[in-house]
């Protein structure tokens, strides 16, 4: 099956379309033209928070409808906007702040969408993880968006532990009540030297940027009243610890060796140590170590 193009001059003449449209992350001016005259020209917004996009459609004077669609109606939702879709009403799909879909409702009324073969047009606009990792200073690609770390405990851990282990700078949200803790964490697993930058209020009149490492972000989280909104851009594993996981065959038998030698044990006890500052299993040094011997 050949793969399906669908665009809004495409569409049946009965079919509406879904505009995803990002909103400011905190300074109004930064909604652009295009967005406000989609916002006019829709028949219905579907909006995460009702009351707060009011707010912003009074202050560029849109009267357009809203319909609240959020994570706690989304199945209820999806088939009344379908319904009003397929009648030919084109809708707008907005968050409260940035672009819907990341880290915020509007993922699944766009698969929804494509399943009808309803154009869903996305419009370009703010987005706060972005926006911090540009006046980061770290290296700003590749990079891993990760967004919100779930609070479920176990879930967690896992996703804490698959971050450390990113060579590459990754983003994540957190809110302020959290921020603390998430730190922590970070520190406790990614190291204390790890390099941070911390973006506060984006765009907002107390916008600020701290940079420095983990122990020095959570030294100031623990001193300080924090408030406002985060977004957290991490350095990735340093390059050091990538070389140390790819050393070659030769240079595992040499460091058990040395091991056995200066530090006067035996060779098990030897490989178990070199495979654990590899963070590889024991198996493999062991099967490099007696190859190279028998060879």
């Amino acid at each position: 099956m050949g793969l399906a193009a669908i665009s809004s001059y495409q569409q049946p003449a009965e079919t509406g379309a879904l505009y995803l449209v990002p909103t400011p992350i905190g300074n109004l001016g930064d909604m652009t033209f295009r967005a406000v005259e989609v916002l006019k020209k829709v028949d219905l917004i579907a909006a995460e928070d009702t009351r707060n996009t009011q707010k912003l459609l009074n202050y560029f004077d849109i009267k357009t409808s809203q319909l609240s669609f959020h994570e706690h109606n989304t199945q209820e939702r999806i088939p009344q906007l379908l319904a009003k879709l397929q009648a030919g009403k084109k809708i707008a799909q907005v968050s409260d702040a940035g672009m819907p879909s990341i880290s915020d409702p509007g993922h699944e009324l766009v698969v929804a969408a494509i399943a009808k073969r309803i154009p869903v047009i996305p419009l370009p606009g703010p987005n706060a993880g972005l926006t911090a990792l540009i006046a980061s200073g770290l290296v700003p690609q590749p990079f891993l968006f990760f967004g919100f770390l779930t609070r479920q405990k176990k879930l967690r851990q896992q996703q804490t532990a698959f971050l450390a282990q990113q060579q590459v700078t990754f983003i994540l949200y957190e809110s302020p009540h959290h921020l603390k803790k998430t730190l922590q964490e970070l520190n406790n697993l990614l190291g204390e030297d790890r390099q941070i930058v911390l973006g506060r209020e984006l765009t907002k009149k107390f916008e600020e940027f701290l940079r420095g490492t983990l122990a020095q972000a959570l030294a100031w989280s623990q001193e300080q009243t924090v408030r406002g909104e985060f977004c957290l851009i991490i350095a990735g594993k340093p390059a050091v610890a990538v070389k140390q996981q790819a050393a070659s065959a030769d240079e595992l038998e040499t460091q058990v060796k040395e091991l056995i030698t200066s530090g006067n044990c035996r060779a098990n006890e030897a490989i178990k140590q070199v495979a654990k500052q590899h963070q590889l299993k024991k198996q493999v040094v062991y099967n490099a170590f007696h190859h190279l011997k028998k060879d």
